[in-house]
């Protein structure tokens, strides 16, 4: 099998991870896994969302969020290099691309923003509520002004593999929507499946397109919700495809805005919406970047620091992730004694068996 040699993660828990949960997360919580996951060795963090906060009240704190990020203690002390991190602000809107630009322009805003289309116009709409044509003018106006400041945008392409409004889509579409998103200015492409809808094999035959199309791995992000468990498969499949960076959050948590926070209803996704957060979410951080370590793939993280976040953040979520090599660890590569069972050098010799035969 033909993978990368390195893997850039891109962790967003705290944006995509914290938008779904039913309760505020203070930004004393934010702003410490923010710390924790850029002193770990994760250079791209997706921190906030800029958009309406009546809409997404988790999100109220952002500018205060980006400012306490920006001028950390933590790590002003690990003397942590800013042009090497960035720090990715979800805006689907153009008032968000303003905000955006604003805290740039006052220093603490963010290195790269986010805006999304839908190929599915149905789903675009209900997320923006926009025609496809009218967000397509939109965007290349914030795109402009966006770069003019120096931030860089990202161009989302959402219902790649089905929409859950109107069905199946054309992988042919996804394309054409990724390229216009470069001939519009934006600096990469995630290609999201949102709705775990997208089976391996056809993740697989998506990014082989995309990488014929536009071969520079550099502008794509593999983005997989793990609705019904296929999230590492299709970062296997995606991989074999040559794609190589992946975004992830701690837990696998996240999924659609939350339609209640604290003891308020919100009006967060409406109609559509997971009731139970365990039934969504993302590929975990823990268990990706576990993964590409034992496939002897680099990303230069420090897994170990990244499974001890995994533990915290179930204590700050309150419940039980979907994390599994937080409860497994790492595969050994030593023996361990404890488990051994006594005597077996003793029975050898007994039998006239030397040490290490294997058979008579």
């Amino acid at each position: 099998m033909n993978f990368p040699k390195e893997v850039r993660i891109g962790d967003i828990t705290i944006r995509d991870g914290f938008q779904h949960e039913e309760r505020f997360v203070s930004t004393d919580a934010k702003t410490y896994y923010a710390e924790q996951l850029i002193l770990a060795g994760v250079k791209r963090i997706e921190l906030t969302n800029l958009g309406n906060s009546f809409v997404m009240p988790q999100f109220k704190d952002a500018e205060e969020l980006l400012k306490r990020v920006r001028n950390s203690r933590a790590l002003a002390k690990a003397k942590i290099n800013w042009d090497e991190i960035e720090l990715t602000a979800v805006t689907i809107r153009e008032s968000a691309v303003d905000r955006a630009i604003e805290a740039k322009k006052n220093g603490y805003g963010p290195d790269r923003i986010l805006m999304m289309v839908s190929t599915d116009e149905e789903h675009h709409f209900a997320n923006s509520g926009c025609t496809l044509p009218e967000y397509w003018k939109e965007a290349e106006r914030c795109i402009k002004k966006a770069t003019d400041v120096g931030i860089k945008v990202n161009g989302t392409v959402s219902t790649i593999w089905g929409s859950p409004i109107s069905g199946p889509t054309d992988l042919k579409s996804a394309i054409t929507f990724s390229k216009r998103w470069l001939d519009i200015g934006a600096t990469d492409i995630e290609h999201a499946d949102h709705d775990g809808s997208a089976p391996p094999d056809q993740v697989y035959r998506y990014y082989s397109m995309v990488m014929d199309a536009m071969p520079n791995p550099d502008l794509h992000v593999g983005h997989f919700h793990v609705t019904r468990g296929w999230g590492l498969a299709n970062v296997l499949a995606a991989l074999q495809a040559g794609i190589n960076i992946f975004e992830s959050t701690l837990g696998g948590i996240g999924g659609q805005p939350a339609n209640f926070v604290d003891d308020t209803p919100v009006p967060g996704t409406g109609a559509y919406y997971y009731k139970d957060p365990n039934s969504v979410g993302l590929v975990s951080t823990e268990d990706l970047a576990v993964m590409l370590d034992e496939m002897g793939i680099k990303t230069g993280i420090n897994v170990d620091r990244i499974l001890k976040l995994g533990v915290l953040m179930e204590k700050t979520i309150g419940r039980r992730l979907r994390s599994s090599s937080i409860l497994h660890g790492r595969i050994p590569k030593a023996p361990n004694e404890s488990y051994k069972r006594k005597g077996l050098k003793e029975r050898k010799e007994k039998l006239g068996e030397s040490i290490g035969q294997l058979f008579p």
